[in-house]
């Protein structure tokens, strides 16, 4: 009986510890996809002009409706600036006593049809409402119909409009554009924001339906590599722990997601994913390393015959870069920290080290294959040096190939 008391307790002991791990998050949630922030970092001109384009809806309500185009590539904040702005401009409405509502419909979610598209704004009044038995301009009219009878605005945003115009083409938009000509003299309900990547979908659009679509068009450009470390360092306060992610980390993943075409949703799936691995090793901090496991999760960069048919020399350096990588646990090291750890690596190995000129060559052969990544650094008045990251490899994996290889 003491025996399996004494086993008890130690099963105990383990879930308590696995119960009380040490976690570097305070509230992942806040790097989730759809968590909309209470403010956008280098979002706020554009903000502001949404504001200002739908001002009348605040002070001359049912007056005319407004329609706006937001573009710009993946991960600009696309959706995230339409749902803030949705979120801000109900919360003024009601300040003004303005009956004012919001709804956000992904079309590429509803393949593009604007019968269920139709369905899910109507969703947002009337939860319950039958899902089949009606026409698309059945349920224009239904919408309509609530409107009046709540007497209430809608701004409604279609996010991936492309999916639409591609499905339905010119006629779908046609009706939601000129639904206002078909009551006249009645007040006027509901506004529109379309979000696509670029104005090229649009083209295919008849003349009519086209020019009743492209009255104001917002274009977010992509976020440069410092507005990215910003969106980061936002996220950090909010979901990590204070201290537990170096700006040098913060600086690697805008490094790396500003390579990605300024992607912002790819650079906080990078941050979640490495707090992942650091809770996973129970580590209590993010370090460089976890950054590289979560980048080969999402993108491997290496295959091992690529590191089977590099030079003797060239491997060797690599692994020297991959131990101090390791050893150091930095996110940068200096050209010279690699040598050194070349040069012992090669007395190992019973190898004479190559020249300074040859190992920048090799330096500069494995930045242009992604493997290393160099920079020009500033380290004074006029002192410059080039620091180099490993940005896409474990460290521990790339040590452990290339051991084995040159032990063949």
């Amino acid at each position: 009986m003491e025996k399996n008391n004494t086993a008890l307790r130690i099963v105990s002991l383990g879930f308590e510890s696995v119960r009380f791990r040490r976690s570097v998050f305070k509230d992942e949630a806040k790097l989730d996809i759809n968590y909309v922030p209470g403010r956008l970092p280098h979002r706020e001109k554009e903000h502001r002009l949404l504001m200002e384009f739908f001002d009348f809806l605040l002070h001359s309500p049912e007056k005319m409706t407004q329609r706006v185009i937001i573009t710009g590539e993946v991960g600009t904040g696309k959706t995230a600036l339409a749902q803030r702005f949705g979120a801000d401009v109900v919360i003024e409405a009601n300040k003004s006593g303005v009956k004012l509502r919001y709804a956000h419909v992904n079309c590429r979610e509803y393949r593009g049809k604007l019968l269920l598209i139709l369905h899910q704004a109507i969703a947002v009044f009337r939860q319950n409402f039958p899902k089949r038995g009606y026409s698309a301009e059945e349920l224009l009219g239904t919408l309509m119909q609530i409107l009046d009878e709540e007497n209430t605005q809608l701004i409604l945003t279609l996010d991936e409009f492309d999916t639409l115009i591609e499905r339905e083409g010119s006629e779908a938009v046609y009706k939601l554009t000129r639904l206002q000509e078909t009551r006249a003299g009645k007040p006027q309900r509901i506004s529109l924001i379309c979000i696509l990547r670029d104005l090229k979908p649009t083209e295919r659009l008849d003349v009519s339906a086209k020019s009743t679509l492209q009255r104001n068009v917002i274009n977010l450009e992509k976020y440069s590599q410092q507005q990215l470390a910003d969106i980061l360092n936002d996220r950090i306060q909010l979901a990590f722990k204070p201290s537990t992610i170096a700006e040098d980390v913060v600086n690697m993943v805008a490094e790396l997601a500003f390579s990605e075409s300024g992607n912002a949703r790819f650079a906080i799936e990078l941050l979640w994913r490495a707090g992942k691995y650091a809770d996973a090793d129970g580590l209590g901090e993010v370090p460089p390393e976890c950054l590289r496991k979560a980048v080969s999760s999402i993108m491997p960069t290496l295959r091992k015959s690529e590191l089977a048919s590099l030079g003797r020399h060239e491997k060797l350096f690599l692994l020297g870069a991959a131990r101090i990588f390791k050893e150091t646990q930095k996110a940068y090291v200096s050209l010279s920290e690699i040598e050194k750890a070349y040069t012992v690596i090669c007395e190992e190995f019973e190898e004479q080290p190559h020249s300074h000129t040859q190992l920048w060559k090799h330096t500069q052969f494995f930045s242009a294959l992604g493997i290393l990544k160099t920079e020009v650094a500033s380290t004074g008045k006029r002192g410059r040096s080039t620091r180099i990251s490993l940005p896409s490899i474990p460290a521990v994996e790339l040590e452990k190939e290339l051991s084995a290889l040159l032990e063949e």
